[in-house]
């Protein structure tokens, strides 16, 4: 019982990451141009209404090191596009652009600390229909997570 049980549990975690690889529209994205690395994020499915209480930030970067004292960013933005003939949309990494830090004194002998340094972040609308595609600069990384809406508004005062 405990074989089956096993062999039933893998055959849904690999069933469930291989559909999550593919999503019918991606068809439409083409591959990355030379020197850039495609990511592919796919939502979990949501109904029309639902969606509009969510949204997901999208944050770019990559893993250096780091004194530990000044503050590194990337200069890199992410910009929308439209796929032509489709209307869809995507998001591209402005470029591989230097570091950006604050140029403090860190003490002597300090230990490196490796740190992921972001671009600033954005923020798009939850559409579970279609996936989120992003091109960046090979040896960057992609993150995101969902923010989700309070079901409660608070009233302004007027003043």
């Amino acid at each position: 019982m405990k074989i089956k049980a096993l062999f039933f549990l893998t055959f849904i975690i690999f069933s469930f990451s291989a559909f999550s690889a593919e999503h019918p529209e991606l068809k439409a994205f083409p591959v990355a141009e030379e020197g850039m690395q495609r990511f592919v994020i796919i939502l979990p499915h949501k109904e029309r209404g639902e969606e509009d209480a969510f949204m997901v930030e999208l944050i770019i970067g990559k893993e250096i090191l780091t004194d530990g004292v000044n503050i590194y960013r990337l200069g890199n933005a992410l910009e929308r596009h439209t796929l032509q003939g489709w209307g869809y949309s995507y998001y591209q990494a402005t470029g591989d652009i230097p570091i950006i830090s604050t140029m403090m004194a860190s003490p002597e002998g300090a230990p490196k600390i490796k740190k992921l340094v972001t671009a600033a972040p954005i923020k798009i609308r939850y559409n579970s229909r279609l996936p989120i595609v992003i091109y960046v600069p090979k040896n960057y990384e992609v993150r995101y997570r969902v923010w989700e809406a309070s079901d409660s508004f608070d009233k302004a005062l007027e003043g």
